[in-house]
């Protein structure tokens, strides 16, 4: 896996392009509301790459894995909770196929939804299942990890935690947050990104909330906190609801692009998009990094 080191050196060269929506693209290509992702991808590898292949040829540096609820606590309702290591393991190897060129990140999300009554000072529980996760991800040949879209603090240091013992040098922290910069937990994200760096993290950020006018100042705001490099990876604006109840992210890739500047200009140093981005929107910012270090 990629030490410390060299992610630092990577990051220091410049911004750092990630990759942007999976779920949602996914989705559009016929994957059903409430299956597994992780099941249906490997089902229908070819959905994965051409959308991975695209954000390659966009520009993007590192790519997410669809391993983001991979991990036994989830895959048990589905009963493959025994191939936790192995579906991880195939995922990497998946997106390694889509974009040989990038660096394959580990996704790894929120245990929330699949506790039956959720305790998030439950931490042994939390370690455990993502130790198995990280275990496959490392089998499978990823460069990092990647926490997202995370609810807790705690998940956060569980992941850390489960990394270390796992001999996972580089691990990035990402959390769904308020425009505020509070999380949904209702914790300050300002002081947490101290504690993130203090437990081992190598970046830390936000993904998953509405890419606006605040994005900027949210990044701004967990600067003052924090030296390590920030991730923003935002959503295409606020969701409609369609007809079939499914969500709709409407800002373009050039408007989406010019939020994401601004939050480079005010130091966010990895920059991708999460929900109804594409291709597209990481090939436009891509495009005005570029113009802008010309």
């Amino acid at each position: 896996m990629l030490t410390k080191e060299a992610f630092s050196a990577l990051v220091s060269q410049g911004p750092c392009l990630l990759d942007g929506a999976t779920g949602s693209y996914l989705r559009a290509k016929g994957m059903p509301r409430d299956c597994a992702t992780e099941e249906w991808v490997l089902r229908n590898p070819e959905v994965l790459v051409e959308l991975q292949r695209g954000y390659a040829e966009a520009g993007s540096q590192i790519i997410y894995a669809p391993t983001f609820q991979a991990q036994p606590i989830a895959l048990k309702k589905i009963g493959l909770e025994h191939h936790t290591e192995a579906i991880n393991a195939q995922l990497i190897a998946l997106s390694r196929s889509a974009a040989p060129g990038c660096l394959i990140a580990g996704d790894i999300a929120t245990l929330a939804a699949f506790c039956d009554s959720w305790d998030p000072d439950n931490f042994d529980l939390l370690v455990e299942n993502y130790r198995r996760q990280i275990r496959g991800l490392i089998d499978g040949g990823a460069d990092l990890l990647v926490g997202e879209t995370l609810l807790y603090p705690q998940e956060a240091e569980a992941i850390l935690t489960a990394a270390e013992l796992e001999g996972a040098q580089t691990t990035m922290i990402s959390f769904s947050m308020q425009s505020g910069g509070f999380l949904y937990s209702g914790h300050d994200a300002g002081p947490l990104m101290e504690q993130l760096e203090q437990w081992g993290a190598c970046a830390v950020g936000f993904n998953c909330v509405a890419a606006d006018d605040m994005t900027a100042h949210l990044v701004s705001k967990l600067r003052r906190h924090t030296r390590l490099p920030l991730i923003s990876k935002p959503n295409a604006g606020n969701p409609t609801i369609n007809a079939e109840g499914l969500a709709e992210y409407k800002l373009e890739p050039e408007p989406f692009a010019q939020i994401q500047l601004d939050a480079f200009h005010n130091g966010a140093a990895l920059l991708g998009g999460c929900c109804g981005t594409t291709p597209r929107h990481m090939k436009a910012l891509k495009r005005l990094l570029e113009d802008c270090h010309e």
